[in-house]
């Protein structure tokens, strides 16, 4: 391909889910003269007006599942495929129960700083192994991190990365969560993961310049996502009321960083609003139809 790129100029398109076996291969990975792009599950944007986002919280983003009547049984078979295929098939443990014994326990971890001490005792393995083993989560594209936010402020900041898995599905199965029901603690992880997802999708597809982080304080008060340097904050709060105590992130955010461009609270309220303070409050399909339309970043 490469001589007939050269010599040819011809195009081609590689396709494939990870590129574990071609690194390890030593291929030439065409550098300089290839572009990586990476498809993610089902957005918002893409289904439109017919978006339904409890069953996206309970199937999950991938197109075969979210539009199935039994997901539970394509989502059991999908993570033994990744198992088999990807882990066991090529190798990539040498203890295939102590990993699917971590699968579990990665699990309970998405949306939060990840303890890899914590993870390794869950699982019976070192911190190393336990370490080891969600850098294969992010190579087989079950997992991504969202980095802290770093820039000299005026206190120190929190900065673990945190972990969401890629399809929300996958980590109700494996977390063993059942059917997700609105005002359960359940709930309100699947929909901060879907926030994420929505934020990195767009991130990604549009070519955006700017990292996609989380901010937060040694004291534990903390901002969900903020993109770029302080150009949009934004909370993923499933609640049907936003109160005065959801918006403290925002605010203190606001004080430390008087530059901050615009911050949003994504919720479940049947309208938006703005507080007085200058936090828009979006209805989740509201916050999803703006984003895609460009109008929030």
């Amino acid at each position: 391909m490469q001589w007939l790129i050269e010599k040819r100029g011809l195009r081609f398109a590689l396709c494939g889910s990870s590129a574990r076996r071609v690194r390890r291969g030593a291929a030439n990975l065409l550098g300089g003269r290839a572009l990586r792009y990476e498809l993610r599950g089902l957005t918002a944007g893409e289904v439109g007006d017919s978006f339904d986002l409890d069953r996206a919280l309970n199937h999950g983003y991938l197109p075969r599942i979210y539009e199935s009547g039994q997901p539970r049984r394509l989502l059991d078979a999908y993570i033994a495929d990744y198992l088999r295929q990807e882990v066991a098939a090529e190798g990539l443990v040498r203890n295939l129960p102590a990993f699917s014994e971590f699968l579990d326990a990665a699990a309970l971890s998405d949306g939060e700083p990840v303890n890899y001490s914590s993870v390794a005792r869950e699982c019976g393995v070192s911190g190393p192994t336990a370490k080891a083993y969600f850098g294969i989560l992010e190579d087989t594209l079950l997992a991504r991190w969202l980095p802290a936010w770093r820039r000299r402020a005026k206190r120190r900041l929190l900065a673990a990365p945190k972990l969401y898995f890629e399809d929300v599905g996958v980590v109700n199965r494996l977390a063993r969560r059942g059917e997700v029901e609105r005002g359960s603690d359940s709930y309100g992880k699947a929909f901060e993961n879907w926030v994420f997802h929505e934020l990195s999708a767009y991130v990604a597809y549009r070519d955006l310049d700017e990292r996609l982080t989380y901010w937060r304080l040694p004291s534990g008060i903390e901002v969900d996502f903020v993109l770029g340097d302080m150009r949009l904050a934004i909370e993923a709060k499933a609640s049907v009321r936003v109160a005065s105590h959801h918006l403290r992130g925002l605010r203190t955010l606001a004080e430390e960083h008087p530059g901050v461009a615009r911050r949003i609270v994504v919720c479940l309220e049947p309208r938006a609003r703005r507080t007085s303070g200058g936090i828009d409050i979006l209805p989740a399909t509201d916050f999803a139809r703006r984003l895609w339309q460009g109008d929030l970043a």
